[in-house]
């Protein structure tokens, strides 16, 4: 895995609403790099993904992403099974990327909606409605939607929510799998670090309004997350499982 940086946050502040939600927040992701944003649910990992978008602005420090181009997997979208849309259809729509400066010849699009398909598992449904399919393999086309742009930044909010543990372990492996070998940077956010912890090279914790980063070793402790939190919390390491828990 390369460490050549393509995303950094420097120092990075957010305010909403008047309101500080996250401060003084650095990290940076790698190419070949697997990184998860984790925290309780209104910690700001969304927050933190639209600002590394540029949908939201910085009330303090930088958001640098060294000329990377990036795709982006938004929480789960709901598709009618009457819509009569394909899941090679939602893929090839990915390739208008003319938001991130994208052009294909046309002569070209077939190949490489065929081949971001291949890539995610996803070609033997290619032609089914999306809105029939599993919430694994609407997944799978998600992701699919955002690589046929050939990011080297991916960014995906939430893409465990409501998949049943087989689909959560596959899409995993996929996205893992995507890193190591086409070196593309994986960013996303989760509640639950377990599943992650096979593949995942660095973690973000998001907790009260700040954020620790580095190994999970490193960052998943009893007396790291007591700081980040600003109460005693205990972490266990069960049977390959870590489970963090209010102290006394």
């Amino acid at each position: 895995m390369s460490t050549q940086p393509l995303l950094e946050l420097d120092r990075v502040g957010i305010h909403l609403g008047g309101r500080q939600i996250l401060s003084d927040v650095s990290f940076s992701v790698g190419r070949g790099e697997f990184a998860a944003i984790i925290g309780p649910n209104g910690a700001g990992k969304t927050t933190l993904l639209k600002l590394i978008l540029g949908l939201r602005p910085t009330s303090a420090g930088r958001v640098i992403k060294h000329q990377a181009t990036v795709g982006y997997v938004p929480q789960k979208i709901v598709i009618d099974s009457d819509i009569p849309l394909r899941a090679r259809d939602v893929v090839s729509l990915g390739m208008d990327g003319h938001k991130l400066g994208f052009s294909f010849p046309s002569r070209d699009r077939k190949e490489k909606i065929e081949q971001a398909l291949v890539d995610v598992g996803a070609s033997e449904f290619a032609d089914a409605r999306v809105g029939e399919l599993s919430g694994g393999q609407q997944q799978r086309v998600l992701i699919a939607h955002a690589l046929v742009s050939r990011p080297q930044l991916l960014l995906l909010d939430e893409p465990l929510a409501n998949l049943d543990l087989k689909s959560e372990q596959e899409i995993v492996t996929l996205l893992g799998k995507l890193a190591r070998e086409q070196e593309i940077a994986i960013l996303l956010s989760a509640h639950d670090m377990n599943p992650l912890l096979p593949v995942m090279d660095r973690i973000i914790y998001v907790a009260n309004g700040k954020v620790a980063s580095g190994g999970t070793d490193e960052v998943v402790t009893s007396d790291g997350l007591s700081e980040l939190y600003g109460h005693p919390v205990d972490v266990l390491r069960v049977r390959g499982r870590v489970v963090v828990v209010a102290g006394d």
